[in-house]
């Protein structure tokens, strides 16, 4: 499913589930770095205006569905895509990589927030070895030295997955730089991923989740931040709707 981002064009290449977890391990056993950006509206209201960040999407390897918006655009144009949330997809990474031998890094907003998802991660994947974490200094430039020095980290480390919870497009910029410089490494953005299991912030309920209103509940958690971004996704929906419904 191609969605269209300004001049950009940006895929869901990889739609399911076991699909994207056979890539992964085959990415695994080869020895393979790879970068994975989980698409949701808000990165498609900011890849029109953001050159660098449209360049560093094109960079991503692997790109699944985040967020019900893009599921439902998909299912519009007859080719639908699995929801995949950066969130649910810690814990089957982690465990992933535990069956696979495959040490992992934490590259995160702060150090509490990195140590708290480091001992959740532990308890709930055993064999889980994680090598090495990281909280970049305050404006942190995703493709400056601090970068190339976090990218030295993770080669010395023997780190083969790093989980990536920088906010967008922070993150998806850092991937694409280290994709290069850290061949062996698989980038995985997730966003709030590991703030949500370390408990710095907190997650949208389970029923929430299942009536397609997560959205309400971080933005009733933070409206100031949460509501004007919602407003530039809810903006853009006809147009993508639109350009869904063209390429049934």
């Amino acid at each position: 499913m191609k969605f269209s981002a300004g001049r950009s064009v940006v895929e869901v290449n990889i739609p399911t589930r076991p699909a994207l977890f056979q890539a992964i391990r085959a990415k695994f056993a080869a020895g393979d770095g790879f970068a994975l950006a989980t698409l949701n509206l808000d990165h498609l209201t900011k890849l029109p205006i953001d050159a660098a960040f449209a360049k560093a999407y094109r960079a991503q390897d692997l790109v699944v569905a985040d967020g019900r918006p893009v599921v439902w655009l998909s299912q519009l144009a007859q080719q639908p895509v699995e929801l995949m949330p950066g969130s649910d997809l810690v814990i089957p990474l982690s465990t992933l990589a535990a069956e696979m031998q495959m040490p992992v890094a934490l590259v995160g907003s702060s150090d509490a927030a990195l140590a708290g998802a480091k001992a959740a991660l532990e308890e709930r994947v055993p064999g889980l070895n994680i090598v090495k974490t990281h909280a970049p200094a305050y404006g942190f430039d995703p493709s400056g030295t601090a970068a190339a020095e976090i990218c030295d980290m993770l080669n010395s480390s023997g780190a083969r997955l790093c989980f990536i919870a920088l906010g967008a497009p922070k993150q998806e910029l850092f991937a694409a730089f280290a994709r290069g410089r850290a061949p062996a490494v698989g980038f995985a953005s997730f966003g709030a991923g590991l703030d949500f299991l370390s408990g710095h912030q907190v997650r949208a309920p389970k029923i929430m989740r299942a009536l397609a209103l997560e959205w309400l509940w971080r933005a009733l958690q933070s409206p100031r931040r949460m509501m004007p971004r919602y407003a530039k996704c809810f903006a853009i929906l006809p147009g993508l709707a639109l350009d869904a419904w063209r390429q049934r």
